[in-house]
């Protein structure tokens, strides 16, 4: 039988995964055994699979990016979702979710995974509830035997992480209607068509009812259970609301039993929150769950920036990473609009990269020396230098290169009155400590 990574740490084994998160992150071995121990680092890892790159989320570690790919019934093409897959990967992304709901999708799921090495997520009610439809013309005719079955059949291929809305129940459907719905509805898939099945049939999730039966599938194949959101907030002025407290609360509960019976265990967040309860979301996340990895989507701070939604998921990505969130799901300039293609997921991986640095820098002061010596590349116009420092050195390359300066030193912004070159002229003789120049001789 299977042992999951929580199970061995908790043993006081160092695996594999506990060394390779702890060589990346540049942390004691020991140190991630033991949050891995107490379920405050989880690793996606599937042991089906034996070329993905291991990748530790939570307590301490680098805020994390997942990319999410997948067809729709407008648009299907398995060999463009491979190469969304192969994107997100060249563009630095850490996890994968592939979210298909159109075309053979254990075709497609099998793809993706074997196109990259990054760890594969997914959300199995998505299949679940279009195999239903197809099948009897009516997704709430969905058998809960066969979600379970599906479940396992999707962790067999591989998958390392799910999103599984087991949060939702009765009394969370019945908080929907006593609030008198809501003003931007009801946004998740998954979610959306679970509270459906729940209210057509008068039954009780069964992922809810059954819940030691979803561990006991996660835990076989050591895959991280990450409790879904699927009543999160689509509005700002839903956020909070008492549908998704109540959800909240359950996750958090959940992520505890989850973590007794020996499973790895992430909460999901929103969804679109203010900006000014960004901090206290986490807080409770964290105070409710005893520390799990939080899994935040976005969030979008507002709701009138689509067709630059990546921006605005941005700010909140960074406001995010900033206050504790461990894992980002990147958002896109697509979103709310159409289907992500290659383009728009290289741009949202890199914008939500840049976003969860942002927050990282802030939220760990001693990682901010890269940034001290990129500001001293750049004071003292050493270009090359400081284009092997930047995240993105390809686009600030091109937009250089496009619009040379006559002289090569400075940049066209300025020209001959380089603020950078003038400030050197005057106070080269009072550099101090690691304040000088590193090539003195070639200041002016």
């Amino acid at each position: 039988m299977t042992r999951t990574q929580l199970e061995r740490a908790r043993e006081g084994e160092l695996t594999p995964q506990v060394e390779a998160v702890a060589e990346n992150e540049g942390f004691d071995p020991i140190l991630i055994r033991d949050r891995v121990a107490t379920g405050h680092i989880v690793i996606p890892n599937n042991p089906a699979v034996e070329t993905i790159k291991t990748c530790g989320i939570g307590l301490g570690l680098r805020t994390k990016v997942n990319a999410s790919i997948g067809t729709s019934s407008d648009i299907c093409d398995i060999d463009m979702e491979v190469r969304k897959a192969q994107a997100a990967e060249e563009e630095g992304a850490d996890t994968l979710m592939e979210l298909s709901a159109g075309g053979d999708l254990d075709a497609v799921r099998r793809a993706v995974i074997d196109a990259t090495n990054l760890p594969v997520g997914n959300v199995p009610l998505y299949q679940a509830f279009c195999e239903a439809a197809q099948k009897y013309n009516d997704p709430n005719k969905l058998d809960p035997e066969f979600l379970f079955d599906l479940i396992e059949k999707q962790l067999a291929d591989g998958l390392s992480f799910m999103a599984i809305h087991c949060g939702i129940n009765l009394y969370t459907i019945e908080r929907l209607r006593k609030q008198g719905y809501r003003y931007g509805g009801l946004v998740s898939k998954g979610g959306t068509f679970m509270v459906s099945w729940m209210d057509t049939n008068k039954r009780e999730n069964p992922l809810y009812e059954q819940f030691d039966r979803v561990c006991a599938l996660m835990k076989k194949y050591d895959a991280v259970l990450s409790l879904g959101n699927g009543i999160r907030a689509g509005a700002i002025h839903d956020s909070h609301d008492r549908a998704q407290m109540a959800e909240m609360i359950i996750n958090c509960e959940l992520a505890e039993l989850g973590r007794d019976m020996g499973c790895q265990m992430m909460v999901e967040g929103p969804g679109h929150v203010p900006l000014d309860e960004i901090e206290g979301n986490i807080m409770l996340e964290k105070r409710m769950s005893g520390g799990a990895p939080y899994y935040v989507l976005g969030p979008l701070p507002a709701d009138t920036g689509a067709g630059y939604d990546h921006i605005t998921s941005a700010i909140g990505a960074a406001n995010s990473s900033r206050h504790g969130a461990d894992l980002v799901c990147y958002i896109t300039p697509a979103e709310h609009l159409a289907l992500p293609n290659e383009a728009d997921v290289r741009e949202g991986v890199r914008v939500t990269r840049l976003a969860c640095r942002i927050g990282d820098i802030a939220k760990y002061p001693e990682r901010r020396d890269l940034e001290k010596q990129a500001a001293m590349a750049r004071r003292d116009m050493r270009w090359d230098d400081l284009m092997g420092m930047l995240m993105y050195p390809d686009a600030a390359r091109a937009i250089r290169e496009s619009r040379m300066p006559a002289k090569e030193e400075t940049c066209t912004m300025c020209g001959d009155f380089c603020a950078a070159k003038k400030g050197m002229e005057v106070f080269k003789d009072d550099m101090t400590g690691d304040k000088v120049a590193t090539v003195l001789s070639e200041v002016p």
